[in-house]
């Protein structure tokens, strides 16, 4: 679970995140209302990132009836369904609550199980060829500063020894493919009551008994974090002006200067912002980049995994329509989202979550999930949001990625081939706060009194007048520079506005393939949120031994997956070998 987000306004005066645009390229094209995409199937293709594949963090309701199933957990049937629709071959993330096991410490039997259905979905993964981020979190009772799960830790060398254990079973006994992950976003002072210094005494403990197991089993374990809420977060105020200040930055240097092991880099990031991670820093450089760079400066690999550990649809609520009523808007932002990581250069993502939250004795109700269910109901009864096809549409993607460009705001592809199929995914997704995050990726490019300027406006209730082009910008007494980023954000604005009532007809051109395929259509739109079927539309042949088009017609916020296969060969025919007429006197005179 996460804590709400900031609003706009507050991220826009925290955050100040901004986008690789300079100034010099502030003109940008019209959006077209139709598009043409040249697709050659017979092109270069590369593996296909394991970004693209449905990886995800498998927490869910945060509350169980059956105290032997672990709390953040989703329920039994919802991982039964997951795993026979799309296996565990990927990455997922489980939140392993060492608060909740302890608890359970009267209780061995309760306890015992507690632990066993943890150990089953982690072995069910890393039999299944997949890998576990095993986050640990939560202060078992005695063992903090104060009764409270999310204590700092006072008695450290027996936290030490309990996650020893933990490690030593699971990782080198049982030899389960899990990276751990220290703490979950202990930034937030709901989720950690603690200061910077205790964060770093925990990863040590936890990085000291992973590097003793190391060297006992010769097995190389991975260890990671912080998880924090944001690329820049801290335990204390910061914001993307003081990257150095992050507790990211800080984590790699306390590592470095300490020898202790540090495999991957992880933060959560909500937004509605599909291109989140395409941000750059105030030295003009990406935040991936950025981190890379202080990888390589404290001596550790600059290629380790960056990993976003928690992200979904975020438009500060906690409640939200988007992901409930109107899910298939959560639900195509989720291939654009993705799409922007993989060519920003993030490695590894798991989406939050597999279920909903609510019915917990915390009150925390959040409908991040692919799976919505109803704590009033009886038997805990839910469904599969829309949201949950467009998982089973990334787990139709071919394992070979094909270039294709398309330079559009709104409108992206996903092209891909396997041994006898091609898998084209197409997506339109309208970003609400595209204005918005547009002026808050920005407004670091501007001097202090134009930054003063601009959030003078934010702060006063004009900038809605302003975005929406009631409010003449010549009347305004801002410089050149604000005009012009203001005027792009008024474009954007507009073509939002347009394009999320509006349909775009899209005309593909194939070539680059010579045999009869047989076409299969997915689709995902407004007319369904929850409990939609997942099922093949079309069937029609495709004859690709010429150039082949196909033409689309994408409504706001939907998907189309197309699956191109082979046509299955006619099976052979078997022809009878004549009988020659000369010979039929002979075999009558022998049968005389």
């Amino acid at each position: 679970m996460n804590k709400r987000q900031p609003t706009i306004l507050y991220r826009i005066l925290l955050s100040l995140v901004v986008l690789p645009f300079l100034w010099g390229n502030l003109c940008f094209a019209q959006t077209p209302d139709e598009l043409e995409i040249n697709l050659d199937l017979g092109s270069s293709s590369t593996p296909l990132p394991g970004i693209y594949k449905t990886n995800i963090d498998l927490s869910g309701r945060g509350a169980h009836r059956d105290i032997s199933w672990p709390q953040t957990l989703a329920a039994k049937d919802v991982l039964d369904i997951w795993q026979k629709d799309l296996g565990f071959n990927c990455l997922y993330r489980i939140q392993y609550n060492l608060w909740e096991i302890a608890q359970l410490a009267k209780d061995e039997s309760a306890q015992a199980k507690l632990l066993e259905n943890y150990e089953e979905i982690i072995k069910k993964i890393s039999d299944s060829g997949g890998t576990v981020i095993l986050d640990l979190f939560g202060t078992p009772s005695g063992l903090g500063r104060v009764l409270d799960k999310n204590s700092s830790v006072y008695n450290l060398m027996a936290y030490k020894e309990l996650v020893k254990d933990i490690i030593r079973k699971l990782s080198c006994n049982k030899k389960y493919n899990i990276w751990y992950e220290v703490w979950n976003a202990p930034d937030l002072e709901d989720f950690f009551l603690g200061e910077k210094s205790e964060y770093f005494a925990l990863y040590r403990v936890v990085a000291e008994a992973i590097k003793e197991l190391r060297q006992e089993s010769r097995i190389h374990i991975p260890l990671g974090g912080p998880s924090t809420s944001s690329w820049f977060a801290n335990i204390g105020i910061n914001n993307i002006l003081f990257p150095e200040r992050s507790l990211i930055y800080e984590l790699i240097k306390y590592c470095s200067n300490y020898k202790l092991p540090l495999d991957f880099i992880s933060w959560h990031a909500y937004s509605s912002d599909p291109a989140l991670e395409k941000q750059e820093t105030i030295y003009g450089k990406s935040l991936v980049k950025l981190i890379r760079e202080w990888l390589s400066y404290f001596n550790f690999q600059g290629s380790l995994p960056l990993v976003i550990d928690e992200w979904n649809f975020d438009a500060v609520a906690n409640i939200s329509p988007k992901r409930g009523t109107d899910a298939y808007i959560a639900a195509s932002y989720i291939p654009a989202r993705i799409k922007n990581m993989q060519e920003s250069g993030i490695d590894c993502q798991t989406y939050f979550c597999l279920e909903d939250f609510a019915g917990n004795k915390e009150k925390v109700a959040r409908n991040l999930g692919v799976f919505y269910f109803d704590a009033e109901r009886s038997g805990y009864k839910g469904y599969a949001k829309v949201s949950y096809n467009v998982m089973r549409m990334l787990g139709l993607l071919g394992n070979e990625l094909l270039p294709a460009q398309l330079a559009d705001e709104f409108v992206g592809i996903i092209s891909t081939k396997s041994q006898d199929y091609f898998a084209v995914l197409i997506y339109n997704y309208i970003d609400p706060a595209a204005a918005i995050n547009y002026l808050s990726r920005n407004i670091v490019y501007l001097n202090s009194a134009e930054k003063k300027a601009v959030l003078n406006i934010v702060k006063s209730d004009r900038i809605d007048k302003i975005i929406s082009g009631q409010t003449d910008l010549s009347n305004l007494r801002l410089s050149p520079k604000v005009k012009d980023m203001f005027t792009r954000a008024i474009e954007l604005n507009s073509s939002a506005k347009k394009f999320s009532t509006a349909s775009r007809k899209i005309k593909i051109s194939f070539k680059g393939a010579k045999e009869i395929y047989l076409l299969s259509r997915y689709l995902i739109n407004s007319s369904c949120s929850g409990d939609c079927p997942f099922e093949a539309k079309d069937g029609k042949e495709v004859d690709f031994t010429q150039e082949y088009i196909e033409t689309l017609e994408m409504s706001p916020y939907s998907v189309q997956l197309l699956v191109f296969k082979k046509k299955p060969l006619p099976p052979p025919v078997e022809v009878k070998p004549e009988v020659s007429v000369t010979e039929e006197p002979v075999k009558n005179a022998e049968n005389k």
